[in-house]
């Protein structure tokens, strides 16, 4: 998603790219890439839209009131001007601690914090421990004998076999059949009966519209539908989450993390400060940065406490608060998409390198769900009866100045003939952690593996790159002891 800058958007993203320092380029990749995605509109005090609920679709809403879209209309919903900026229940505690806050996904969000600049504070989550406030995220709740089956219709994965407090992620697909995705998400089983499902908040219209559209249209078991607007979202990301985590986990909650591996969740309360417990909080371990940690769904009105409380139980050396400026560049070395730049409603899940989200049993043209037809073709190689893909997700190393999303990828000419374009760079920046210019983007078949020898044309100039395997930086998730 694409927008206009507003003078204090510009003059925030100028302040992040002076914080943020590379050996090649002052420039840094989490400005320019929040840049093409920040709203413009101006600060206002949210306002409450009418709570709608029905047997088919049942929803709380206390939101900012925005106006009527249709499925088409509401993909950039985000930026418009039209939408008052909500807050999220950490917005006071963010400005308390030196906030730089910018409109992003129709909220007031954190790019950085006076206390570290973007780099450092790259550095210390991929070291310490940082806590994101992700409360922008929209949590659904989907319940009833027909939520497993109707998740099953929207999206390729075995939401039916999925076990109770496991997670996977997953792709809203386009009701078109064409295979495009609609948004990415992360989708938890509760219950039976019950899911928790997490979307992004730069799609928050269009993902309503989507779902009220299925909804509509769904003649299965009898699916409902909760949307918890008004909850904190927090995660914990970093080596040290586990330790700070466990300093207020309340004792009495019989939880031991180390078994609680990536992509699994529980139930607990957590000590708050002044021997307070919270009320019982879901704990999923995962998150965007490609550390160990975890994600803490919380009631509107205990998301402060629980903030302070892991805070103080990490001290300054241990955990600090992190901004949009480094959740980015943490998530492009972790190799991990974003919605708008890196997927979007004309990218199948094969061509981004996500075949890994659909089961074996779900591959067929008939598993039932809005573009199996071209996604079975597409698992198959030509080569081997299938009709494969045109295009594929890659990572780059790019030597010179960092190539930003929109910069051709071209092949590297040989004697006698023309550089041909392969294709699109979709994210990039400086890495910290490698000290070198990453990137990813999406190339022709043939020339995605590892090694082969690209160029990229940036600001005009011609950049000598290699396709590199993705993560850049290994990822940590705890998936138990060896």
């Amino acid at each position: 998603m694409r927008t206009a800058r507003s003078p204090a958007v510009r003059g925030a993203l100028q302040g992040v790219r002076r914080s943020h320092s590379s050996p090649h380029t002052a420039t840094s990749c989490p400005a320019v890439l929040l840049s093409r995605h920040l709203s413009t509109t101006t600060t206002t005090t949210p306002t409450s839209r009418p709570l709608r609920t029905g047997i088919a679709s049942s929803r709380l809403f206390s939101k900012t009131t925005v106006p009527s879209l249709s499925l088409s209309q509401a993909r950039h919903a985000s930026s418009s001007s039209a939408t008052a900026l909500a807050k999220t229940p950490l917005y006071d505690l963010h400005l308390a601690h030196g906030a730089k806050m910018v409109p992003f996904g129709g909220f007031h969000m954190p790019v950085q914090y006076s206390s570290l600049s973007v780099s450092a504070s790259h550095a210390f989550t991929r070291e310490h421990a940082s806590i994101f406030d992700v409360s922008h995220m929209v949590q659904r709740i989907f319940s009833g004998p027909g939520a497993a089956a109707f998740l099953q219709r929207v999206t390729p994965s075995g939401v039916e076999s999925l076990g109770v407090h496991r997670s996977t992620l997953s792709c809203l697909m386009g009701s078109d059949g064409k295979g495009g995705i609609v948004d990415d998400t992360i989708i938890t089983r509760l219950a039976e009966e019950k899911f928790y499902v997490v979307t992004n908040a730069a799609c928050r219209e269009k993902d309503d519209a989507y779902f009220e559209e299925e909804m509509g249209k769904w003649n299965g078991e009898e699916v409902k539908q909760e949307q918890l607007d008004e909850w904190g979202l927090v995660a914990l990301q970093g080596p040290q989450a586990e330790e700070v985590l466990g300093k207020v986990l309340d004792g009495e909650s019989g939880v031991d993390l180390r078994k609680v591996l990536f992509g699994q969740s529980v139930y607990a309360r957590l000590k708050l400060q002044g021997m307070e417990l919270s009320s019982p909080l879901l704990i999923s371990r995962g998150g965007y940065t490609g550390e160990d940690g975890f994600e803490i769904s919380i009631p509107a009105q205990e998301t402060v406490g629980v903030t302070e409380a892991l805070l103080a139980a990490g001290g300054p050396e241990k955990v600090q608060l992190a901004g949009l400026g480094a959740r980015d560049s943490l998530r492009l070395e972790a190799g991990m998409c974003l919605y708008g730049h890196d997927l979007d409603d004309s990218t199948t899940p094969v061509e981004a390198g996500l075949s890994w989200i659909i089961p074996k049993e779900r591959r067929s043209a008939n598993a039932g769900y809005y573009g199996a037809e071209v996604l079975s073709g597409q698992v198959v190689l030509r080569s081997k009866g299938g009709t494969g893909v045109q295009r594929r997700r890659v990572g780059l190393i790019v030597e010179g100045a960092p190539a930003r999303e929109g910069a051709e990828i071209v092949s590297r000419p040989e004697e006698g003939k023309e550089a041909v374009k392969l294709g699109t760079v979709t994210s990039g920046c400086p890495s910290p952690t490698l000290g070198k210019n990453i990137a990813m983007g999406y190339v022709k078949d043939g020339f995605h593996k590892a090694g082969t020898e690209v160029d990229v044309v940036v600001r005009g100039k011609v950049r000598k790159a290699v396709v590199a395997k993705m993560p850049f930086v290994p990822t940590k998730y705890w998936k138990g002891d060896a």
